[in-house]
């Protein structure tokens, strides 16, 4: 099995804490993409996470998606 990069572990993490924070579920970002365009299963936003393995725009989607307007590095 490939192992994450210390980027996208950092990513990944990155997305999971501000879900934590705005108190948004996988199934509740899933619902929230669908509103803005975005065409994602439940499953594969999991997996996407769970490997870290996810494109800038994904990120960008999510992020918007669940209205976060400011990051912590």
């Amino acid at each position: 099995m490939v192992e994450k990069t210390d980027f996208e572990m950092k990513a990944a993490n990155l997305l999971k804490a501000e879900l934590k924070r705005k108190g948004v579920t996988y199934a509740g970002l899933v619902d929230k993409l669908a509103a803005i365009g975005v065409d994602e299963k439940e499953a594969n936003v999991r997996n996407k996470l769970s490997r870290g393995k996810f494109t800038a725009a994904f990120l960008l989607q999510c992020l918007a998606a669940i209205e976060t307007t400011d990051l912590r590095l």
